[in-house]
């Protein structure tokens, strides 16, 4: 397993970090973390826990072959009481994720990012990434049809994380044009259209409405952070193609944010693929939030292939889990294995894969092929 695997991210926050946190994912991680730690220490306003500890940005995602991922748009609606952070109105938060989108679209004008909207273009990525030669320190490649230097180009799906930006309907098919092609109903505690993690609310039209609507549309239903009620009351009433981009598993870390056996069941029934995340409260029972430390349990990536094992147990087999790290999601190396100082160690798992038993096929279809399998059947 020493030669780099391909990797499929089913959930990574990258305009988030870009415009919310300034960073400039094309810089090395060495310098993004040296600007912050200079700033935090200096009494800037980079005060957050995990800044100067980030794991993510595009060389580092070179280097360890995450080829392809699914980016997200994030905006909660905060109303006047609400006690999470957020936009105070639904058009602003409808604003500050067309500012992402437009975080998007600069990437890809720099030649950093590709959107893949469809099947053409998915296949068509992969053959870039799996028949290229191989760029595993992040340095340029030739590409041929231009016969100049450049970075290998990262493919992402866009992907709606908490649905309160949609002002009306009519800003989701817009959304759907600009290239959205999967939506989260909702993040932490109650939202517009569905609750989400801490919080418990039955499924409100005003939610059925959106899933009616994302079914016609083709949009990929993601049930990560649906609370318990509202994820059997989505699944009841939308009939289109579900995955879970960043769930890990209840019984081996307890708390509603992972789901129960019963819900990884029906993903898998659905023909879903649930990605393993690497947030440490997500991993391991017992984590106090701001309190713990991945040493106080010894933490390593190691510890994922517990998750992975469970799912593929209810399975009968290993073809619907995958990747999803959720890495920069509002944390850094404070709150991952201790052995994950980059988004590039990742490519260690093939390698403890193998060590459990898993097969070439298997692991192949972890790291990427089954989350690509899923994209084939929906979108073919």
């Amino acid at each position: 397993m020493s030669k780099q695997t391909l990797i499929f991210d089913a959930h990574l926050d990258l305009s988030m970090n870009a415009l919310e946190w300034n960073r400039d994912l094309r810089w090395s991680l060495e310098k993004i973390r040296r600007w912050e730690h200079i700033h935090k220490v200096s009494g800037g306003r980079v005060d957050k826990v995990d800044r100067g500890n980030g794991v993510v940005c595009f060389p580092e995602m070179r280097r360890g072959g995450i080829g392809v991922c699914v980016a997200t748009q994030i905006a909660r609606h905060s109303g006047y009481f609400h006690k999470l952070p957020g936009w105070n109105s639904q058009e602003q938060a409808w604003a500050q994720t067309q500012g992402q989108l437009a975080w998007y679209r600069a990437m890809e004008e720099a030649g950093e990012l590709v959107p893949i909207r469809d099947l053409a273009a998915l296949e068509s990525h992969l053959e870039l990434w799996l028949d290229s030669p191989p760029c595993d320190d992040g340095t340029p490649y030739v590409v041929e049809s231009r016969k100049q230097q450049t970075h290998r180009p990262i493919g992402y799906i866009l992907s709606l994380e908490g649905a309160d930006s949609i002002v009306t309907l009519d800003h989701l098919e817009r959304s759907y044009n600009d290239g959205l092609r999967a939506l989260g109903p909702a993040h932490y505690g109650p939202g517009v259209y569905a609750d989400g993690t801490d919080s418990s609310a039955p499924l409100t039209e005003k939610g059925k409405e959106l899933l009616k609507e994302m079914d016609r549309l083709g949009i990929i239903l993601d049930v990560t952070h649906l609370c318990d009620e509202t994820f059997w009351d989505a699944l009841d009433c939308y009939g289109g193609p579900v995955w879970a981009s960043h769930q890990n598993c209840r019984t081996l870390a307890p708390w509603n944010r992972q789901f129960a056996d019963d819900q990884i069941k029906a993903v898998i029934e659905r023909g879903g693929v649930l990605g393993m995340a690497f947030d440490a409260i997500m991993m391991v029972p017992g984590w106090r939030h701001l309190r713990s430390k991945p040493a106080d349990f010894q933490l390593k990536i190691v510890r994922i292939c517990e998750h992975i094992d469970h799912i593929c147990q209810l399975a009968g087999s290993a073809r619907h889990v995958g990747i999803g790290t959720d890495l920069d999601g509002g944390y850094g190396t404070e709150q991952t294995p201790m052995d994950l100082d980059s988004i590039a160690d990742l490519q260690q798992l093939p390698g403890l894969l193998q060590e459990r038993g898993y097969t070439a096929e298997d692991i192949e279809g972890i790291m990427w092929r089954n989350f690509v399998d899923f994209l084939r059947r929906a979108w073919a």
